[in-house]
């Protein structure tokens, strides 16, 4: 079973590389602006060097689990490269999920730790899942809506950076549902 895994990682690992090559700069605004309205992540976006930004990670598993999302990376409110996320696990699981994640650098060094090429989440790294409300009025002068913070996880007390990197998840929708990042791998190339 051990071997299965490692083979599906280093497959995942080679799709994520082919990926990343050729990417165009997409519109994320919807997930960022989802996460910039929710009070407990809304902070982060002014006192952060920068973050990287996943609008959908799919995860699923019946015994092996995997998960993948692509992403872009930005510093000063402009992308600075694109990221892709993917994680292989092996334990009782089964179902699948979707989320979307953010990652907040505090500093340089935690960006250009994530930047470097390759870098993975170690066993112990969580995420702060938060939840999304939607509120939507409408008139004839237009729409408005809100997210807001739901859940215990989603307090200011349990948003510590862990070193130089804080995650957010927004659950999306499936049947799994654990605040674990550890063993997520992402790989990274430069905009340009």
């Amino acid at each position: 079973m051990k071997k299965q895994a490692t083979y599906l990682l280093f497959l995942f690992l080679l799709f994520s590389g082919a990926a990343l090559a050729g990417r165009k700069v997409e519109d994320y605004s919807k997930t960022i602006n989802l996460f910039r309205e929710n009070e407990t992540v809304a902070p982060y976006f002014k006192s952060a060097y920068g973050y990287a930004v996943f609008p959908t990670v799919a995860k699923g598993g019946l015994g092996i689990g995997a998960s993948h999302g692509k992403g872009q990376v930005y510093r000063g409110g402009k992308v600075t490269g694109f990221t892709s996320l993917t994680s292989v696990s092996i334990g009782f699981q089964a179902g699948g999920q979707a989320f979307s994640q953010i990652i907040f650098f505090k500093d340089k060094s935690a960006y250009e730790n994530f930047t470097s090429g390759n870098f993975e989440f170690d066993a112990n790294a969580s995420a702060v899942a938060i939840t999304a409300s939607a509120q939507a009025s409408g008139s004839t002068a237009g729409s408005t809506a809100s997210a807001g913070a739901g859940g215990t996880a989603g307090t200011q007390a349990n948003a510590d950076y862990r070193k130089g990197m804080l995650v957010f998840t927004i659950a999306k929708g499936g049947l799994m549902y654990e605040v674990s990042i550890g063993g997520q791998k992402f790989s990274y190339k430069p905009a340009g």
